[in-house]
């Protein structure tokens, strides 16, 4: 999967989303918003899982970055949580990115013998290390919004298709880790 393609769909399915969800909430545009939605619903879960059969943990952190600066992009200015939960959000997925890069030099064997031993500090005895914690807090995320009422079951089968990935690219990045520890 071409990394600026990806950027580039998303981008616009957030986009349709947000126009969506703003025609939904107007008098008269509900039909233009829910089109708009779902357009934008079914192709950022085309995407999602594009990026989950990659199986390549670069392209699931930088598909689910782009959604999140994108929802950061349209989130409302007065709403001060959410836009401090995905800025929490993408600074970990900014530190995951170079966890992915740390990974793939000889000198993370050096770097793997400054977390301690401790299994709460590993995951499969690897480095419990910014990409792991990335993934699983913005796991807890996705989890606290599933249960959240009012949400449709379309939105639904996104959030666990990105729960889903989260999972994928752990499991591709701890290969990684193995790879150049053993």
């Amino acid at each position: 999967m071409d990394q600026s393609f990806l950027v580039a769909k998303l981008a616009a399915f957030t986009n349709d989303i947000d126009v969506g969800r703003k025609g939904l909430a107007t008098d008269g545009k509900e039909h233009e918003g829910r089109i708009h939605y779902e357009r934008g619903i079914s192709g950022a879960s085309n995407v999602f899982r594009e990026a989950q059969n990659s199986a390549d943990p670069q392209i699931i952190v930088l598909s689910e970055l782009v959604f999140l600066q994108q929802e950061l992009q349209f989130c409302n200015e007065a709403d001060a949580d959410t836009k401090s939960s995905l800025t929490q959000a993408i600074q970990s997925f900014e530190d995951a990115l170079r966890s992915l890069e740390a990974v793939a030099d000889s000198g993370y064997k050096t770097a793997e013998k400054t977390y301690p031993q401790n299994p709460k500090y590993r995951i499969q005895g690897f480095p419990k290390d910014a990409f792991h914690l990335a993934c699983i807090a913005h796991r807890t995320r996705l989890r606290n919004v599933l249960r959240s009422p009012g949400i449709n079951m379309i939105e639904k089968a996104v959030l666990q298709q990105r729960s889903a990935n989260l999972t994928t690219a752990q499991g591709s990045y701890t290969a990684k880790q193995e790879a150049v520890l053993q």
